[in-house]
């Protein structure tokens, strides 16, 4: 597959440069560094989607082949994504994501929740699906599937519900991946292919984006896809037993032998409100302060996550924190951008997206975020990874809206959210493997109901944009 995947590079570098679209009397020109750049481009979604090399390794080959082969100098490559402030912010949303979950507060967390639910099990699969979107909004998506799982693995085993025989067992499982997918869209911190969206509307199109701004269209978005996710999860799947074979007071006999929270549940609790807190009110804060109180997002999330790691505080070790954070992640997010900015430098991202999309604008405002959101959908089925889709799609889509004159934050919210959505198949996130590894499910279950789930998914964030729209002009 690294044959074929430099074959095809090699391939389309050499192509004569295709001739000039016309748009509106307008000639819009593929430049020979940009088919180069998106020759590198396909040598590497090639590889990342086949999985022939690790992620971190195909990333970081990006950062060399860009200037081998002259787009722009190694220096600048690095810089336009390893230089970018949002790598500090995915580290320190990683440790704040790693601390919760080494001390053991998303276990408490989903045990009250189930206790809260009871032993019905519309209610207990409904519990999981809020509980992963409300946790999923501030700490990665795979690590809140990671929480889930076991819990969700041991309702099953207790109530004797076999794998592959089970609906409830398949419904509680796609719950797993659902909940922290919606809940990843509601903020900035929730999913990396979100950070990457900040980045380039800031450095592509000079929009910048608060946290509570993110917020007023993800959260909507997240709380409308809960009860859709839930309704079609029961209609597809409907559970063959009404309530689970236990009492309630085993869950409680689980939380007692959890006994309080501990102190390191506590300091890290208090760490974590605190860092939401600073999102918040910084816009705030800046207001008040003439400016002179305005910490970028990014130091902000790195010093809440920093502060884990203080001798009085020390909620989990350095090695700890590299045994357990996602330290590809970082690289593939890295090279992602740095990738991006020259597609968009060179013109590629504005070519390609009049080609493929040149006609949004003729589609009525409030139809466009639906649009978007399936035609991103479709591209993720091609990409195993939220932050690739979210690396690749942005360029495009933001180049098209400066292009068309278009509003850049409508344009990009239903991309970005989309990125993070991948309902259909497994393979389109890590977040889905996790549950699919406990044998409840096969692909084409996930499938089954990822279609309809696409479709509400497009509805509910064509509403929050809309409502958006409303209350902010």
């Amino acid at each position: 597959m690294l044959l074929a995947a430099t074959a095809l590079m090699l391939a389309v570098h050499l192509l004569p440069t295709p001739a000039p679209l016309e748009r509106n009397g307008e000639l819009i020109a593929l430049t020979a560094d940009g088919k180069t750049c998106l020759a590198i481009l396909l040598f590497a979604v090639t590889l990342w989607v086949s999985e022939a090399m690790p992620f971190a390794a195909t990333s970081l080959f990006v950062v060399l082949l860009i200037p081998a082969f002259g787009i722009t100098d190694f220096a600048t490559a690095v810089n336009a994504g390893f230089g970018n402030p949002l790598i500090l912010f995915f580290i320190g949303v990683l440790f704040l994501s790693t601390g919760f979950t080494l001390s053991g507060l998303g276990t408490r967390m989903v045990l009250h929740v189930l206790r809260l639910a009871g032993t019905r099990t519309d209610r207990v699969l409904l519990g999981f699906l809020v509980v992963g979107a409300l946790l999923s909004m501030w700490i990665t998506d795979m690590a809140v599937a990671a929480v889930l799982l076991p819990l969700g693995v041991g309702v099953l085993q207790d109530a004797r519900l076999k794998p592959l025989e089970s609906n409830f067992g398949r419904a509680l499982m796609i719950s797993c991946a659902y909940g922290p997918l919606i809940g990843g869209i509601g903020t900035p911190a929730g999913t990396a292919a979100n950070l990457i969206a900040l980045s380039y509307l800031e450095e592509l199109a000079g929009v910048s984006i608060s946290f509570g701004q993110w917020m007023l269209v993800g959260v909507p978005a997240s709380l409308l896809m809960i009860p859709i996710g839930w309704r079609l999860l029961l209609w597809i799947f409907p559970p063959e037993i009404d309530v689970l074979p236990f009492e309630r007071h085993e869950i409680d006999a689980k939380l007692a032998a959890l006994g309080p929270l501990t102190p390191v549940e506590r300091k890290t609790l208090v760490i974590f409100g605190l860092t939401i807190t600073a999102w918040l009110i910084t816009p705030w804060l800046a207001d008040l302060t003439g400016g002179r109180v305005d910490p970028p997002i990014q130091a902000v999330a790195l010093a809440g996550g920093l502060t884990l790691f203080l001798p009085t505080i020390r909620v989990m070790t350095w090695k700890e924190a590299q045994q357990n954070m996602d330290w590809g992640g970082v690289m593939l997010i890295a090279a992602g951008l740095s990738l991006g900015l020259m597609v968009f430098d060179t013109g590629a991202a504005r070519w390609l997206a009049q080609a493929l999309l040149g006609n949004i604008a003729l589609i009525p405002t409030l139809l466009r975020p639906f649009v978007i959101v399936l035609a991103v959908a479709l591209l993720h089925l091609l990409f195993s990874s939220n932050t690739v889709t979210g690396a690749l799609i942005m360029p495009i889509l933001l180049a098209l809206a400066l292009d068309l004159g278009l509003d850049a934050w409508s344009i990009a919210a239903p991309a970005a959210f989309t990125s993070s959505l991948a309902f259909i198949l497994v393979t389109e996130s890590p977040t889905n493997v996790l549950p699919y590894s406990a044998g409840y499910f096969s692909i084409r279950d996930m499938a089954r109901v990822g279609v309809w789930m696409t479709l509400g998914a497009a509805v509910c964030v064509t509403v929050s944009i809309a409502l958006g729209g409303l209350f902010t002009g």
